[in-house]
């Protein structure tokens, strides 16, 4: 008796996971992958608790065969699956592959919709039938753990696939698959196949019955829970989803559907869920296909939340916009992603988690300034938010503020710098030209509050983050006789940005020269 057979037995909920990753995964355009990167792989499936996997088409290549051999020697519970067509040479070569495993499979399959038969198989249905016997019962000679499949079976007439069910237990095999090949089912169409094999065929409950489904119409994953709650106790998926046109269905959204809706559908797995983040990310570092930020479970966005009115919720309860927990997939926390539809609240929480207790007025000021940031970034950064608070701090109480600047610049010249400053409560405004724009602002500044005793030694300009939309933090550092002062701003604006760092500067020399002198 196979090991699932057994598992069924023992819990009639239980659910085997069969992974095709290394196999149907495989296929993927761009997506092969060699012996020690399907090793580590299957390591990994091993380790996440995947009840079969499937390693290989042992006949298509000896890199295969190897692969499925040495997969086949090194799992530690998994049992091992190698892929067969209705050939002798096929079914020869995977029994060869799997024998080193502690437990292993032959997975056997042939087309039985009329559509294949005629114009890829070119045989008659008698014909099929024949080939479904005689290669499960070469199978049942390397194993007695046998799988079949109906390839095409959603697009199998009905009588027919009985037929071959039928015929297959018979022969040996302890697993049907019926698979949408071709992701052309949808979820009531695809159960109502289902519960027909277990309505008529007679010995229907001598075999698991398996799920394999494609995604060309985005329902791989719908049509297998359909299909598990139909009867089904198998479901055959990969990591990411990965698989031939638009992949299979994606094991991280079976699982965690099943753990989140237990309550409609009440299975069991054996899958180590804490697990899926790391699986997922090093099945994407090891192929290069990339996650897509939105996909469930595993994107980048899947536990991130930027409405202000959803991180409010998420602050109160994280009950409220979250349906699973991050830890329950292997992430840490969910992430308050900072951005233009981010509240007060939000806000508020992130600076207090990078130290930052602002009071009212200051805390107004910093989030109307991260508020015009954030409509010029896609997110900000949690460098974006220290640069800003800081430039905050340093600008809470100064005599002088920054109020806007215009600046017309080119190759033509003069570059003019048209600036406005708030002076002790009055706002005064210059338009100075200078030899190039930075020179212009900062003649501007020495215009408005005169300062001949400091002189400008450093200006220095970096990137905050990344991309092209970072902000530039700026610095500026003035020399008053023994007295050295430290200007820093940032913003999108590298201008705006210098604009406020010598500014900046220029309060702390009148707050140094105060401190030094109160009465001058």
């Amino acid at each position: 008796m196979s090991r699932a057979l057994d598992a069924i037995k023992n819990d009639p909920n239980r659910v085997i996971i069969f992974d095709t990753t290394l196999r149907d995964g495989e296929q993927s355009p761009g997506c092969a992958m060699n012996l020690e990167q399907k090793l580590k792989i299957a390591g990994i499936l091993d380790d996440l608790g995947v009840d079969v996997i499937e390693a290989g088409f042992p006949v298509a290549s000896l890199g295969d065969f190897e692969a499925v051999n040495e997969i086949a020697r090194n799992a530690k519970n998994a049992t091992i699956c190698g892929l067969a067509r209705a050939k002798e040479s096929d079914i020869e070569a995977a029994g060869k592959a799997i024998k080193p495993a502690k437990s292993g499979r032959i997975h056997t399959f042939i087309s039985t919709s009329p559509l294949h038969m005629k114009y890829k198989l070119k045989m008659s249905p008698e014909e099929v039938l024949e080939m479904v016997k005689s290669s499960i019962t070469l199978a049942r000679s390397f194993t007695d753990d046998v799988e079949w499949s109906a390839e095409d079976g959603s697009r199998t007439e009905d009588d027919f696939l009985c037929m071959c069910v039928e015929a297959a237990i018979n022969a040996g095999a302890s697993t049907i698959n019926i698979p949408d090949t071709v992701g052309y089912a949808i979820p009531d169409e695809f159960a109502a196949k289902i519960l027909m094999l277990f309505e008529r065929v007679p010995n229907i409950d001598k075999a698991i019955i398996s799920t394999h489904c494609h995604n060309d119409l985005g329902m791989a994953v719908a049509n297998s829970l359909a299909g598990l709650v139909a009867g089904a106790r198998q479901i055959e998926c990969t990591i990411n989803g990965i698989g031939e046109r638009a992949g299979n269905a994606a094991l991280e959204e079976i699982v965690m559907a099943l753990r989140t809706r237990h309550d409609l559908m009440p299975f069991t797995n054996n899958i180590d869920t804490t697990m899926i983040t790391k699986s997922s990310r090093i099945l994407s570092s090891i192929t290069g296909f990339s996650v897509q930020p939105n996909k469930a479970i595993v994107g980048a966005n899947a536990f991130a939340h930027a409405s202000g009115i959803h991180q409010d919720g998420m602050l109160k309860n994280s009950n409220t916009y979250e349906i699973m927990t991050p830890e329950s997939v292997g992430l840490k926390e969910s992430k308050l992603v900072m951005s233009k539809h981010s509240g007060r609240h939000a806000f508020h929480e992130k600076l207090k988690e990078l130290g930052y207790e602002l009071k009212d007025s200051a805390l107004n000021d910093a989030f109307i300034r991260f508020k015009d940031l954030a409509d010029r970034k896609k997110e900000v950064f949690e460098d974006d938010l220290i640069a800003l608070v800081e430039d905050e701090i340093f600008s809470e109480n100064n005599d002088i503020q920054f109020v806007s600047l215009q600046i017309r610049a080119g190759t033509s010249g003069p570059q003019v710098a048209n600036l406005c400053l708030s002076v002790y409560g009055a706002e005064e405004c210059m338009e100075v030209e200078g030899n190039g724009p930075v020179d212009a602002i900062f003649k501007a500044i020495r215009a408005i509050c005169p300062h001949p005793d400091a002189i400008l030694q450093l200006y220095q300009v970096h990137a905050v983050t990344g991309g092209t939309d970072a902000q530039a933090e700026v610095s500026v550092r003035l020399e008053e006789g023994d007295r050295v002062i430290i200007g820093t701003a940032s913003d999108v604006d590298t201008l705006v940005a210098s604009a406020r760092a010598y500014v900046n500067a220029l309060n702390k020399l009148i707050a140094k020269r105060s401190s030094v002198n109160p009465e001058s």
